[in-house]
């Protein structure tokens, strides 16, 4: 990660809450093609803020800047008040930022505890042989800790709910130093028992002083556990709120199109008062 120590920004309180990521005014584009501009986003200390939109919105170009897998081309990202740039996603994890993507990056055949330590295995004595028995005690202090039942940790991970596999993802992002936790749609292909699951670790993380970064499609999920309120449209903001200024019906309306959705439903009434004469 580098630095500029002359464009450093001291640290933003907000009450109990202290500012991790602040992007101001970011963007992004790919040859003629401008994926985000002029992006406003804050990730503060035990909170979780939710990003929304709609296919193409910019999403997964956000996750991508603050995750270290592309720079961005305009306006500065500040990460515990220094102005930052990330060349790659080891960096932004030796920031504190972890990105937890659909795929979870889990070995599906692998037990809980070899995912849990892959890729970060603890290895023992001077062959550096793996010390499986601390893997797994350290694996099982862990997920207890995050609230995390899996009795049998030599189970494959494939065996396990979507819901689970989700929060052992968040639960080993946690451990190895995350402070910031972005979360690229976990609930999007869980049913509505196991998004719960998903939700409930993601208040966890809040309660256990991380911020949150939720990216989600659905405006329901994001107002059962959201802050902070953001709704991205063609790469720009359309919303930026906190919770007690917004309302769930204002989150859904601006979601599914808001003015955009009261023209069209004008204009197919408009088309069936037609066709009826």
């Amino acid at each position: 990660m580098s630095t500029a120590t002359e464009d450093t920004m001291p640290t933003h309180e907000s009450g109990p809450t202290t500012e991790i990521v602040r992007l101001v005014d970011v963007g992004k584009a790919y040859g003629n093609v401008t994926a985000l501009r002029e992006v406003n986003l804050s990730v503060r200390q035990g909170e979780v803020t939710c990003v929304l939109g709609d296919n193409g919105a910019g999403k997964s170009t956000l996750i991508k800047i603050m995750s270290g897998l592309h720079d961005y081309d305009a306006g500065q990202m500040y990460v515990n008040g220094e102005l930052s740039h990330f060349s790659s996603p080891r960096e932004a994890l030796g920031a504190g930022i972890a990105t937890v993507y659909q795929d979870l990056a889990l070995a599906p055949l692998m037990s809980v505890w070899r995912n849990f330590f892959l890729g970060n295995e603890i290895r023992r004595g001077p062959l550096r042989l793996l010390d499986n028995k601390r893997m797994e005690q350290v694996t099982g202090e862990e997920l207890t800790r995050m609230g995390i039942s899996i009795p049998d940790l030599d189970r494959p991970v494939a065996s396990l709910s979507g819901g689970q596999r989700q929060c052992i993802a968040i639960a080993r992002a946690i451990h190895f130093g995350a402070k910031v936790i972005i979360l690229d749609e976990p609930t999007a292909a869980l049913g509505v028992k196991q998004s719960g699951v998903v939700l409930k670790y993601i208040v966890r993380a809040r309660d256990a002083g991380l911020g949150v970064v939720f990216i989600t499609h659905n405006p329901h999920h994001a107002y059962l556990v959201g802050n902070h309120f953001v709704v991205l449209k063609l790469g720009r903001i359309a919303l930026d709120e906190e919770r007690e200024d917004l309302t769930l019906d204002q989150l859904t309306a601006e979601m599914a199109g808001g003015d955009e959705l009261a023209e069209l439903s004008h204009e197919i009434r408009q088309m069936d008062a037609a066709a009826d004469r």
